[in-house]
């Protein structure tokens, strides 16, 4: 175990950032987001939750796949460069490096998705323990712990310091290059922060949530309940919940006329909640908001699981219990079909 002191981060950032490109959470306008590291960037390790997850880091929001262009009487095709150079992801929290995981199993799966690959690669985890949990959080229903993260590098945020301890090559890689800054120490302060955060956890709104009946083999049941006629109706279709979400992976391709430098085909993120998702010649193959509001929890928790041993891609980050503003989440889902309050 090593600690750094909290006046000393900026220096620690410096060393990083001097050799890597780094991103960490930065306050602006008053919200805070992952973003890349200046001198000048405002850093905010004690905001909970980030409004969007790290994801953008490997999945980003809008890029490039490939500019097409004419020379002469031929179509040339020239594809976007993969990421080549490392980089390290600063300050991911338990429940958005969970999703990652998620990602991970869906562009890493075959076909493998290269672009993703490539920021895999290339990119290190340096995760946070979060200090106090909120009461939106529900991470330990899907069985992770946030007082000690997955991570390439897990760190503990005290009043006075910050723990580090590296548990990867990578991790151990990143550690060697800031290890002027770094002190050895005990663990001490670490297993009381862990006590702390347990505590807080078993004191939560959901702390009891329960997952039984969903799960890979609850499909017929849940696809065909009554139940979700009267839980859509409030949602708006705004797809809120889907963009601050750390594991929804639907993605748009379309096309960009730059009027002088060819035609770029992109990718950005989409959302089952939208009515024209997926629209094909024919339309789209959910016709109504009831369906488009089934498939988001179906997916989450039966779909995924099905095809993934059993994981699910909800992560209990809480954000669209935050966020949403007609209050449907997937915690009103998960104790409606339980029969809860909700």
């Amino acid at each position: 175990m090593k600690r750094i002191a909290l006046e000393n981060l900026p220096k620690l950032y410096a060393v990083i950032g001097q050799k890597q490109s780094l991103i960490l959470p930065i306050k602006t306008a008053g919200k805070t987001n992952f973003g890349l590291w200046t001198e000048t960037a405002d850093v905010d390790l004690q905001t909970l939750k980030t409004v969007k997850s790290a994801k953008d880091a490997f999945f980003p929001q809008s890029e490039t796949l490939y500019t097409c262009y004419q020379e002469g009487k031929a179509i040339k095709i020239q594809p976007e460069d993969l990421e080549n150079e490392d980089f390290v992801v600063f300050g991911i929290k338990a429940c958005d490096v969970r999703g990652i995981k998620v990602l991970d199993q869906v562009f890493l799966s075959d076909p493998v998705d290269s672009f993703y690959a490539a920021r895999r690669k290339h990119g290190t985890i340096v995760a946070l323990a979060c200090g106090q949990p909120e009461s939106s959080c529900f991470c330990h229903v899907f069985g992770i712990d946030c007082k000690e993260p997955e991570g390439d590098v897990v760190t503990w945020l005290t009043a006075d310091y910050l723990y580090w301890k590296s548990v990867t090559e990578k991790g151990e890689a990143l550690t060697a290059l800031v290890a002027e800054l770094l002190q050895d120490c005990d663990g001490k302060a670490v297993d009381a922060q862990k006590a702390s955060i347990a505590s807080i956890m078993e004191k939560l709104p959901y702390a009891n949530l329960s997952l039984d009946g969903w799960n890979g083999d609850a499909l017929t049941e849940k696809f065909n309940s009554p139940i979700w006629e009267q839980l859509y109706k409030p949602c708006l279709a705004c797809g809120t919940c889907t963009f601050v979400c750390p594991t929804c992976q639907c993605y748009d391709i379309r096309d960009y006329d730059t009027g002088k430098n060819g035609i770029q085909r992109y990718r950005c993120w989409d959302s089952c909640m939208y009515s024209d998702f997926t629209m094909m010649a024919h339309g789209n193959n959910r016709t109504s908001q009831l369906q488009r509001f089934r498939q988001r929890f179906m997916h989450k928790l039966v779909y995924f699981p099905a095809n993934n041993n059993g994981m699910y891609s909800c992560v209990g980050c809480g954000r669209c219990v935050d966020k949403c503003p007609s209050h449907l989440n997937i915690v009103k889902v998960i104790k409606a079909f339980g029969k809860e309050e909700a």
